[in-house]
């Protein structure tokens, strides 16, 4: 641990960014040589590497040892002048949610395509994501140097598959092993990197083979901006390339951070090529924090929306949008909104409405910390011993103001667990305390029935980490159940309902009339709305006010186990359109029990139906194996809906249901003899098949019945 004197950042020098991308291209690989260009580190050291030291941003012993980054981690460093915080995030939808942290708080991003592969699936959720918190980002397509590199194939991919407005600012000088530098469009510059670990960049001429094909990207770069930028435009209809920089610059950046534009870098981070003009292009085109706009919500004024503004004069408000547990306490990210904070200030916890002291901040450099007394508007650092959760706003005493949270999805799949000695069970909970509090996708819930605790997450990997990491970090052995799907249950059709519940057994009776209907939401959206509603429509006091919070609450515990299957009820409106009540009889009690039994007997008429997680799976396989490997997929319920052939490979998007994927990877392994690798994001929730629904009814049936047994 390192103790250095830090100053607070001019805003107007910093850049906030994040390294995001599918899983396996290179994003680790790049932050290392960004770190070892900016003399952070003085070493490279590769992921899984042979040396057995790893790379600087996977500190956890699982995450050398596998080869994958599992959460994310915050490093800075300075490049020509500029102070740059960077979030390099896991690739591996099982830890979706470290990606969907980092972006609510950056303000720019890198974005890695692989240049073999170009857009692939997690490539679709990432750039979801990017466009859900507005990120603006430059891209870099990574690893050139491998077989069937294609960038030109990358680039279109690019804007097929995500819709972005993207062109080339560089073009490569050699393919795969041929791979030797980059033609800089802006200046129409050569750029060699030489030297073991490409420290020296030489500029050169464009060589003569490449010239033609310069001019043609550079037209189609001025292309991409004239469609926004009348500047630009007239360059481009004269097919004028010789465009001052000055000018090039400025409108690329401007429609960089209007969303308007993505420029389009090259190399490859593994062979040290093009990492230095990346770096250049995240300081010429990503914002500075004074160039976003952030909004709060005051809760003094009735969750008024206001903005925050870069300035360390204006009352202090920051975002704790990641946790960690460390071995001196609770480490909570920070990123600044509006002010400056300074060691031993006290502020407000918006969400929790309690004070607390700041009595140490740090600034993360991977697992190593550095002391800092200060930190200003636009910056991000850490806080030790701050009780906080995720996603909770601190302020200044003088205001009320509370950041919007981020979006967390769905658990998908859940496993049975419990510690194999009784002895372990304290240290068992605690591991699970933490690790709820770390990751919002990581649920914790015990069956009030069999007592089992029953952990879910975003996939099996997702669930596997975690019960690896409590046997290494707390030394507790394990007993695991079987993975179980989280299904769902829905309706198709409105159903009404008038049911009266009447019971007399001597004293005060039960009466409640509730008549109404229950129907399905409106999924016409882009997004599936999967909650629930509770609607009162009723007129007159046929129900007194009183009543109306029992039906409410009643409602809302009958979908949290549906009637088929016990997993909860999705998309259902319930309406209240009048009942009855009794001057004696009537009570909230009994209010409550009508409601749960009109809901049972209303949700049986109006087409029940299950609901299944249905993954996005993509396969890359030989393209000898192509005929076997769709076979595999159509076996396991799933619906092709892309292909595609390049170099000897074969790609297959389907969408197949997540309970037909288990034992999939062994499966796959042993038809390709180990050269196919697939990899699944949750899409949505859809119906279960007709042939499967009875097996899923009835399991849960046996299910009930084994617990009935005990």
């Amino acid at each position: 641990m390192q103790s250095r004197a830090f100053s607070i950042a001019d805003p107007n020098i910093m850049r906030n960014i994040g390294i995001s991308a599918h899983i396996d291209s290179g994003k680790t690989t790049l932050t290392e040589r960004i770190l070892y260009y900016t003399g952070r580190i003085d070493e490279i050291h590769e992921v899984k590497g042979s040396d057995n030291v790893g790379a600087k941003m996977d500190s956890m012993e699982l995450e050398r040892e596998k080869g994958i980054t599992i959460k994310s981690a915050a490093t800075y460093c300075e490049w020509k002048d500029h102070h740059v915080n960077i979030i390099d995030t896991p690739g591996h939808v099982d830890f979706t949610v470290e990606v969907e942290r980092a972006l609510r708080v950056l303000d720019g991003a890198i974005l890695l395509v692989c240049g073999a592969s170009g857009v692939q699936p997690q490539t679709l959720t990432v750039d979801k994501q990017m466009k859900r918190y507005s990120v603006p980002r430059v891209i870099f397509i990574n690893k050139l140097d491998r077989m069937g590199a294609d960038p030109w194939f990358c680039i279109t991919s690019v804007k097929e598959r995500l819709g972005l407005n993207a062109a080339a600012v560089q073009v490569n000088i050699g393919i795969e092993n041929g791979l030797q530098g980059v033609v800089d469009l802006v200046k129409m510059k050569a750029l060699y990197f030489e030297g073991e670990n490409g420290d020296n960049i030489v500029e050169k001429e464009i060589p003569e083979d490449l010239v033609e094909m310069c001019k043609e990207k550079k037209l189609e770069l001025l292309a991409s901006l004239a469609d926004h930028d009348p500047e630009i435009e007239e360059y481009y209809l004269n097919e004028d390339i010789n465009i001052p920089i000055d000018v090039l610059k400025k409108s690329i950046r401007q429609l960089t951070i209007e969303q308007k534009f993505c420029p389009v870098y090259m190399g490859s981070a593994y062979k040290n090529k093009g990492v230095q003009p990346l770096l250049d292009g995240v300081i010429d085109y990503l914002p500075r924090p004074t160039e976003v706009k952030n909004y709060a919500f005051d809760i003094a004024k009735n969750n008024e929306k206001v903005m925050t503004e870069i300035d360390n004069k204006k009352p202090f408000v920051g975002l704790a949008f990641k946790l960690e547990e460390s071995q001196f306490g609770q480490l909570t990210y920070v990123r600044i909104y509006q002010g400056k904070l300074k060691k031993g200030a006290t502020l407000n916890n918006t969400a929790t409405k309690k004070k607390v002291k700041i009595s140490r901040m740090v600034r993360m450099h991977s697992n190593e910390m550095e002391d800092i007394n200060e930190a200003g508007a636009g910056d991000i650092f850490a806080i030790f011993g701050v009780d906080c959760a995720s996603g909770e706003t601190f302020c200044d005493q003088t205001i009320n103001w509370s950041m919007q949270s981020m979006h967390v999805p769905e658990p998908v799949m859940s496993l049975t667990i419990k510690p194999k000695k009784t002895d372990q069970l304290e240290l068992f909970l605690k591991a699970l305390n933490r690790f709820q509090r770390e990751d919002p996708t990581f649920v914790v819930k015990q069956n009030m029935e069999s007592e089992e605790i029953i952990i879910s997450g975003m996939g099996e990997l997702h669930l596997f980490i975690y019960c690896e990491r409590m046997k290494r970090e707390y030394d507790v052995d394990l007993i695991i159940g079987n993975p179980t799907v989280n299904y769902r249950e829905t309706i198709t059709h409105k159903a009404t309902f008038n049911f009266l519940h009447k019971k007399q057994s001597g004293g005060a009776g039960q009466y409640a009339k509730v008549i109404g209907y229950i129907e399905p939401k409106d999924q016409s959206g882009e997004e599936a709305d999967l909650s629930c509603q509770f609607m009162d429509k009723t007129e007159g006091q046929n129900i007194p006010n009183e009543y109306i919070p029992s039906i409410e609450k009643a409602f809302h515990e009958c979908t949290k186990k549906g009637p088929q299957t016990g997993y909860p009820v999705v998309g259902v409106n319930y309406v209240l359109t009048d009942g009855q009540t009794h001057p004696v009889d009537s009570s909230s009690l009994a209010f409550g029990l009508a409601t749960k039994y009109s809901f049972r007997e209303a949700f049986q008429k109006a087409g029940p139906q299950i609901l299944e997680p249905v993954m996005n799976v993509e396969v890359t396989v030989p393209s000898e194996c192509q005929g076997s490997i769709m076979g595999q997929l159509v076996r396991r319920r799933g619906t092709v809906t892309n292909t595609q052939t390049k170099t000897g490979l074969f790609i297959l998007n389907a969408d197949v249901p997540l309970a037909a994927m288990f034992g999939y990877a062994t499966e796959l392994r042993g038809a390709t003899q180990g050269l196919g690798e697939f990899s699944m994001e949750y899409k949505m929730h859809s119906p279960v098949g007709e042939f499967e629904v009875a097996d899923v009814i009835e399991a849960y049936k046996k299910k009930r019945a084994d617990k009935d047994e005990e």
